[in-house]
């Protein structure tokens, strides 16, 4: 009996042991060296927030953080809520050491669901008006990161400079994208200050585009379209309809111009990933939290235009366009 005491002592002298050593040190469970692990959840797939997507990895990667050091989760929704949600409840029950969200609803699933794990969003319009942040100088919760907001009227003047004598605006974007509502309000006042007209037209999905489009194409002189994911994700729907009705279309993001619209000014995307991948990296690094780092706005913004739309509407480039970035 005593024999077997002192055996059961020992093992459960060893099992101590071995337990103290897998919290080693980082007090978060997981075992001194042990690879970081980052979560990505992105609403859907197009071209603004995959380039937002490879910026943050490629700066994570610039920072240290290579496949041998770093564990990464890549999830995308695919324009479902119901998604969101399910990939919202993975990853609480994962507790990655950082959550990146791509775009708002993204966000919103996520912060909605997770309190304890930091969250940093990118391709967001509005951190505050989306109930993400506090404020967004002292966020004051588990999420901070890269906003994506463009200059909503210098866009909309831009449509005036390519139809000079132009009298009505169409408007188009997603109802239930608080990015969108924000920026069509922004729209809709400036257009009402340089004395345009507003036609709406405003979808739920992807097959919404196609009515949407015919029902105020025949009615405007040029059409808006903000930093909307539903519709940037189906530009060539859109552009079907309106260049039949020779309707030139401008944008909020510049992968809804390289995909047929006319002309964007621009965030850069890719280098909003850039800064939100940095803001991760300072996390992981521990030298920052996300309730107290500032959202951050974007560091460049670019004019581009798809010259092979210009040509099929018969439009000319605006003098003051010259040194914008052309693409086919």
């Amino acid at each position: 009996m005593k024999q077997w005491m002192k055996y059961t002592a020992a093992a459960l002298l060893a099992a101590a042991a071995l337990t103290a050593a897998g919290c080693g040190g980082s007090g978060d469970g997981k075992a001194e060296g042990a690879k970081k692990s980052v979560a990505v959840i992105q609403i859907m797939q197009h071209g603004s927030l995959d380039a937002a997507n490879k910026g943050v990895i490629d700066q994570l990667a610039k920072r240290g953080y290579t496949a041998d050091k770093i564990e990464i989760d890549q999830q995308n929704a695919q324009g479902d809520q119901s998604n969101l949600k399910n990939i919202a409840s993975r990853f609480k029950n994962a507790k990655p050491d950082v959550i990146v969200a791509i775009s708002t609803p993204a966000a919103q699933s996520v912060a909605n669901e997770i309190h304890d794990i930091p969250i940093v969003g990118v391709a967001i319009t509005d951190f505050e008006t989306a109930k993400l942040v506090k404020s967004n100088q002292k966020p004051g919760t588990n999420v901070t990161g890269v906003n994506d907001r463009g200059p909503v009227e210098e866009q909309v003047e831009m449509g005036l400079a390519f139809v000079p004598g132009a009298k009505t605006m169409g408007l188009m974007y997603c109802a239930s994208e608080v990015n969108s509502e924000i920026q069509a309000e922004q729209a809709r006042k400036h257009a009402a200050a340089l004395g345009l007209a507003v036609e709406e037209a405003t979808v739920s999905n992807v097959n919404d585009i196609q009515q949407a489009a015919e029902s105020i194409a025949g009615d405007v002189d040029f059409i808006y379209v903000p930093t909307d994911n539903v519709i940037a994700s189906s530009i060539p729907t859109l552009v079907k309809v309106t260049d039949a009705a020779g309707v030139p279309v401008f944008v909020g993001a510049d992968s809804m111009a390289r995909d047929g619209a006319l002309g964007s000014i621009s965030v850069d995307f890719y280098k909003t990933g850039i800064q939100a991948g940095d803001m991760v990296a300072d996390i992981l690094e521990g030298k920052g939290k996300p309730e107290t780092m500032p959202v951050q706005d974007p560091a460049d913004l670019t004019v581009i235009i798809n010259k092979t739309n210009a040509g099929i509407l018969g439009i000319q480039i605006p003098e003051q366009y010259k040194d914008a970035v052309l693409v086919d």
